[in-house]
């Protein structure tokens, strides 16, 4: 089209404008009312382009079931049963990823002497350093802008929400038994050892015999309370169970000898149930009860276990890497390890 022939469309729209007649312009790119600059819009923010493969109205169960707009206004996702780790663990925001902490064992012995007599020198505390590893979350889902455009809710607030909830699946196993390679070290990779406190190395956990291989023993009550004092009594103020729900259903089932269940249900709503007197988490990274298995952790996991992350999950909105597919690239730096080693304790399942 020639400039004369713009400008007398210009003219003539113009003109019937100003009688108060208006005349829907052509719709440019889908987008906007009528009479919209939608195609000004695209060359400002890119709005209305063409935008990654793995939704896309092609393939049904990969995003074309959400493209009529007959569907529901909001998805009923499943839920996903997420390890509270997280909850009841310090968790710490680092600024780089060389974040180090440093745990005195031992104290600073004292004695007692005479008024007049010497004051020979006192051992000094040992310090352990911290340090815990940390890996990158990250994921890379896509979608095409038809999906974008067509579907009958917000794909990109869903997607968000997705890879939050992954990342939070993700962490939650980490935290438990992580290999501390490029991720977080869980607290079930740490070295067992069933001697004290007193003479166990620093960084090892004391286990407690169940006392039968692969089950309970013939008293479990009697096992569950020698693990609960296992944990000397400036941890047990905050301290908890960790479980599996299959392992607390067995435990829920089982009474003392006088009749009375060792479990105890809440009294009022947001309070935990009870066992022997402590919360109990579940937490369905931890194992089955198995031959040798470490299915029950007890202890305080804000002076025992460590998170350090850098900041929140980021995700970045890319529409320019692999065009015409719309990337949401989302990442999250997390690291963990058991800081104190004598607040958490665990129950093995084996003989002795």
């Amino acid at each position: 089209m020639s400039d004369t022939d713009m400008g007398v469309l210009e003219a003539s729209f113009a003109e019937e404008e100003a009688k108060g007649v208006r005349t829907p312009r052509p719709m440019l790119m889908g987008g906007g009312e009528p009479g919209g600059d939608a195609f000004g819009s695209f060359l400002r923010s890119g709005a209305g382009a063409l935008e990654m493969k793995a939704m896309s109205g092609a393939s049904g169960a990969e995003g074309g079931y959400a493209v009529p707009q007959e569907i529901d206004q909001a998805i009923d996702a499943t839920l996903k049963s997420i390890s509270p780790i997280r909850s009841i663990a310090n968790v710490v925001r680092v600024g780089s990823a060389g974040y180090r902490k440093l745990v005195a064992s031992g104290g600073t012995p004292s004695g007692w002497t005479a008024e007049t007599a010497g004051r020979p020198e006192t051992d000094t505390p040992v310090f352990n350093e911290i340090a815990p590893p940390m890996g990158e979350l990250y994921a890379n889902p896509a979608a095409s802008q038809a999906m974008l455009d067509d579907a009958a809710f917000d794909v990109e607030q869903w997607l968000a929400g997705e890879v939050a909830m992954e990342f939070a699946q993700a962490e939650g196993a980490a935290f438990v038994s992580g290999s501390g390679v490029n991720r977080p070290k869980g607290f079930l990779q740490s070295p067992v050892d069933s001697a004290g406190d007193a003479t166990r190395s620093f960084g090892t956990l004391q286990y407690v015999a169940s006392g039968a291989d692969g089950d309970f023993g013939s008293d479990p009550d009697a096992a569950l309370i020698d693990l609960v004092q296992s944990l000397r009594s400036p941890y047990r103020q905050g301290a908890a169970f960790v479980m599996n729900s299959s392992v607390l259903a067995r435990i829920r089932k089982m009474k003392t000898a006088d009749g009375a269940f060792l479990w105890q249900p809440s009294l009022a709503a947001g309070q935990p149930a009870t066992l022997l007197g402590y919360p109990v988490v579940e937490a369905e990274d931890m194992p089955d009860i198995g031959s040798g298995s470490l299915s029950v952790a007890f202890g305080n996991f804000k002076a025992g276990y460590l998170i350090a992350e850098r900041g929140d999950t980021q995700i970045l909105r890319d529409p320019y890497s692999n065009k015409p597919f719309v990337h949401f690239y989302a990442t999250k730096r997390v690291g963990g390890m058991v800081s104190n080693s004598e607040a958490i304790k665990l129950m093995k399942f084996a003989a002795a």
